[in-house]
């Protein structure tokens, strides 16, 4: 028995050193609450970039990493954040951005549910305190909550992943040595984080083992620092944010524009310049907030609605000081368009629109939920591919990135905050609801490609409670906002939904012949149209069908049809297309979100196949069937609504012509 003992002690040496993991007791995981200092402002306004006044460095790259034991207080305790990882115990190399979950061999990291940490070293510019610059720290997106120090000193706390927050650190840095930035991580989901969880203890005998994470909603939990970390500085004096509105009058453009700054100093003054694409100036002002006026402008359009989409401004704000010497600069891309609804239909410029596209994921081989900029590229190139103009950020906001790309695509954007599956609606839970769109719309709210604000993905607004939660939602995304209307990816039924009633648009999500009457596609088309026509006539409000589909596993081909082959995903599209060719007749339905655009993972269940296989692609970026077929239907529907016949098949396949006989 003793022996045995023994060996059971090595073997938990080395899988400690091989997970990077340091021994300790058991206790409930979360971040140290004595270490939380919150944040100076609700996240990270304007993208960090070099400027004439500002420069930038990114913090991408190889980090040292440590899973933490059951107890989360040893390294608080032993002072991980005071000296570098290495030091204090094993670490492995873990790529930022990335998720941690899928680099590892072991099923303890994919499945760790607490704290990880991680640290790396920076160098400071000498020049930077020469030219008395402020330093700041930006984290593009942590999941769920980071607690982060420079140099052993505490310098900001902020939950909520998939947003971005930043802190001055002038004061922490070091300028003639290496500096130390550590971040530790925490993943775990309660019933008041935004999205919600459960968390449970595991026991083996008597002793606590580990803590396991459950959760509603059908993707993974990735965790990690999930995008760019960066290093920039600004002027003593800086920009703080700017806000841009734009406005149509004929043919001519309106920018409604205000700049904030911080630190005022006397007789300082603003320059505003607003450059086309060829770098010619075409309006200015001198004032820190105002209206440009801009004739015969160039418009924003979505892709596929115009020769030339996603035409883009670039607005430049200057600080100047007395004597007209720069003080700080910033740059950002405008596109000048509106959007405007009705109680049947939503207008870009004007003009009535009808939304083709999907429901997606940030997820990928490898990375998880890190953002990789060959990826995004890949999935803007199929999107535009297949003939969609729009996706929403299921489930969460995606990288900035992906919305600068959207911008210059012209693909519409229908942006959602973390809320999925909310439930519950406590009023601790509330305020984090709000304030995790707080920070999304003061991200994203320049951006020409996002026309509406999502604020829950099937939510439980069957509950009474629903009615009021998400009035209060909605009345704060109008405070903030009243440019873009508001809506819920609904999955209760029309007739219990507390919610429908306070948002702009009515969104749905149904799976007819998968999830009700699977593998039947009888009454699919009938179900469709009259709930989407019940939920009009209940709210006269335009209505969307945001998600809909058929898990298939590629390369199934099953004849007759059959669930899970890609013939039975075809034929689900296709029942689903007679209802929307019927609908897109009624003069209130608005648009069709496939789920989804390519696979992802998920937790492990009984009904997931390696995760969701709903994808029109793989998750390797490969079409099913599904892509063709959805691509001929995108492209006819794009060419009818442009009052265009439709393009000719891609590969040539008949003249139609009978064939021709000559008689000797």
């Amino acid at each position: 028995m003793k022996g045995s003992q023994s060996s059971l002690i090595l073997i938990s040496i080395i899988v400690s050193t091989v997970n990077a993991t340091v021994p300790g007791t058991a206790s409930a995981n979360e971040i140290n609450q004595s270490q939380k200092k919150k944040p100076e402002y609700n996240g990270a306004a304007l993208y960090p970039k070099a400027t004439n006044t500002r420069d930038l460095k990114n913090l991408d790259g190889i980090w040292n990493f440590r899973r933490s034991p059951t107890d989360p207080e040893y390294g608080y305790r032993n002072g991980w954040y005071e000296q570098d990882l290495e030091k204090t115990g094993p670490v492995i190399h873990m790529p930022v951005p990335a998720s941690y979950n899928d680099i590892g061999e072991d099923a303890s990291l994919r499945d760790h549910v607490g704290l990880v940490w991680y640290d790396r070293r920076f160098h400071v510019p000498p020049w930077w305190i020469k030219e008395e610059q402020r330093v700041w720290l930006r984290f593009s997106s942590v999941h769920y909550a980071a607690q982060v120090w420079v140099n052993g000193k505490a310098v900001t706390y902020h939950e909520i992943g998939h947003l971005p927050f930043e802190v001055e650190i002038t004061e922490f840095v070091n300028y003639t040595s290496s500096n130390l930035l550590t971040v530790v991580v925490d993943n775990t989901l309660l019933s008041d984080t935004v999205p919600q969880g459960n968390i449970r203890d595991i026991v083996v005998g008597n002793t606590k083992v580990r803590q396991e994470q459950t959760y509603t909603f059908d993707f993974f939990n990735y965790a990690g620092i999930h995008r760019s970390v960066f290093l920039y500085t600004t002027p003593q004096t800086y920009i703080d944010d700017v806000i841009v509105n734009t406005d149509i009058q004929g043919l001519t453009g309106f920018v409604v524009y205000n700049v904030t700054y911080k630190n005022m100093i006397f007789n300082t003054q603003c320059l505003i310049q607003l450059f086309d694409k060829n770098g010619s100036q075409v309006a200015g002002a001198s004032d820190c907030a105002g209206l440009l006026e801009v004739g015969n402008a160039n418009f924003w359009w979505p892709y596929l609605m115009h020769p030339e989409p996603g035409y883009l401004y670039t607005l430049k704000a200057s600080i100047l000081g007395p004597l007209g010497e720069l003080i700080d600069t910033y740059s950002l891309n405008v596109g000048i368009r509106t959007v405007t609804w009705s109680n049947t239909t939503i207008y870009i410029n004007e003009k009535p629109i009808y939304l083709r596209g999907f429901g997606m994921h940030e997820d990928s081989d490898l990375r998880g939920k890190g953002w990789d900029p060959v990826l995004w590229v890949k999935n803007f190139n199929l999107i535009k591919w297949i003939g969609a103009n729009a996706f929403r950020t299921s489930h969460y906001p995606y990288a900035e990135e992906i919305y600068q790309l959207a911008d210059e695509y012209g693909i519409m954007i229908i942006d959602e905050c973390p809320g999925v599956d909310t439930d519950l609606f406590s009023d601790s839970l509330l305020e984090k609801h709000k304030q995790s769109l707080t920070e999304l719309i003061r991200r994203d709210k320049n951006h020409p490609s996002v026309i509406m604000w999502s604020i829950s993905n099937e939510p439980r607004s069957n509950n009474i409670r629903a009615d009021a939660y998400f009035g209060k939602v909605v009345k704060h995304v109008k405070s903030m906002d009243l440019s873009r209307p508001v809506t819920i990816a609904i999955s209760q039924n029309y007739q219990i939904d507390k919610a429908g009633q306070h948002l702009d648009v009515i969104c749905f999500n149904r799976y007819n012949g998968w999830y009700a009457n699977t593998g039947s596609l009888l009454n699919v088309a009938t179900n469709v149209a009259d709930e989407a026509t019940a939920w009009f006539r209940k709210h006269n409000k335009p209505v969307i069908m945001t998600e809909y589909g058929a898990d298939t596993i590629a390369g199934l081909h099953l004849l007759p049809e059959y669930v899970w082959s890609e013939e039975y995903q075809v034929a689900v599209m296709s029942e689903h297309f007679k209802a929307f060719d019927k609908l897109r007749q009624s003069g209130f339905f608005s648009g069709e979100f496939i789920w989804n655009f390519a696979d992802f993972k998920t937790a492990q269940t009984i009904t997931r196949v390696g995760g969701n296989k709903k994808g029109v692609f793989t998750r390797e970026r490969q079409p099913k069937a599904s892509a063709h077929h959805l691509r001929a239907r995108y492209l006819a529907l794009a060419a009818a609504d442009a009052g265009a016949a439709p393009p000719p098949p891609a590969h040539y396949v008949s003249d139609n012509a009978p064939a021709r006989h000559d008689e000797l």
